[in-house]
């Protein structure tokens, strides 16, 4: 499988520095503190290096010069996307500004939905600013992803329509899920990763076959919810570009093979549309490993979907 272990590096404490520089000294020196913090990255990440190359280089065919330059580039674009996500959860952002593409589906989810995003660009932030869409957004995070984070976080949350809910190895996040969409609210996850075990499809993405997960289009399948799929892009210092597509309804059925096929389809549709976001916005990938490793015997097991 891909080589993602559930994990996000950085603690609390770290997040604790952030809070404090940009309250204390602005987003700009934390900025300018990031070129130091990418520097020694990129030497030291030695396997996201050669991640970030491959991608560079084989999914997007560009030159080893210039794959080596977007490696700094998209470093530095992730080290801002945190910064913005942090500030803005804290409340000590700037003035951001947004563009909302298909904000009109996501105001048809007069029952609730779920909102499935990818790691790239910076969902968070827009996460923050759908309180215009007067209903609570609950935001999925795995367990192994911190629960001490997730709990210092809630406690600066400045946006009382967020909501964390953290996925638990005894399913007792299904019965938060269940609640908050029984009280016509919004679950925003991602679509692009798993831990092993989850059942996963193989789709042809960029030119290749890669894993994804099935669980995402599954619970809103389950819970009788449509789906949008959401992309927040960071197109200058200031600006959000915010995407959403039109609501999928992906139709549950006890037929184990027309089940599969029902999900394997939301799963290309989902594929499709996050390719279009990287052929449009290359630099903000932020997968570190071999998202693209497939064991022979996933391959062997699922007909690849072209």
């Amino acid at each position: 499988m891909s080589s993602w272990e559930g994990k996000t590096r950085g603690g609390v404490l770290g997040y604790k520095i952030f809070i404090w520089t940009l309250k204390t000294l602005g987003i700009s020196f934390a900025y300018f503190l990031l070129r130091f913090v990418v520097f020694y990255f990129v030497f030291a990440s030695g396997k996201a290096f050669t991640a970030m190359f491959n991608y560079f280089h084989k999914m997007h065919h560009y030159g080893k010069i210039r794959s080596l330059i977007c490696i700094f580039k998209n470093y530095y674009l992730f080290g801002q996307v945190l910064v913005d996500k942090i500030a803005m959860l804290a409340g000590c952002q700037p003035k951001f500004t947004f563009n909302f593409e298909g904000e009109e589906y996501l105001r048809q989810m007069d029952k609730g939905g779920f909102l499935i995003s990818a790691h790239v660009g910076n969902w968070e932030i827009a996460g923050q600013l759908l309180n215009r869409l007067e209903k609570k957004i609950n935001i999925i995070l795995f367990d192994a992803e911190h629960q001490q984070i997730k709990n210092y976080l809630s406690g600066v949350l400045t946006n009382r329509n967020v909501n964390f809910i953290v996925i638990r190895d005894n399913y007792s996040h299904l019965l938060e899920i269940k609640q908050a969409l029984a009280d016509k609210e919004i679950i925003a996850m991602h679509g692009d990763r798993f831990i092993e075990g989850n059942k996963t499809v193989v789709v042809d993405f960029l030119g290749k076959p890669a894993l994804f997960p099935v669980g995402p289009v599954n619970m809103a399948s389950r819970f009788n919810v449509p789906v949008s799929f959401v992309f927040a892009i960071k197109e200058t210092r200031k600006h959000y570009h915010f995407y959403a597509t039109p609501l999928l309804e992906i139709p549950f059925s006890r037929n184990p093979k027309l089940r599969d096929d029902s999900l394997t389809d939301a799963v290309k549709v989902y594929v499709k549309k996050l390719e279009e976001i990287l052929i449009r916005y290359p630099l903000q990938w932020f997968n570190y490993y071999d998202f693209w490793k497939i064991p022979e015997s996933s391959l062997s097991m699922q007909e690849t979907v072209n």
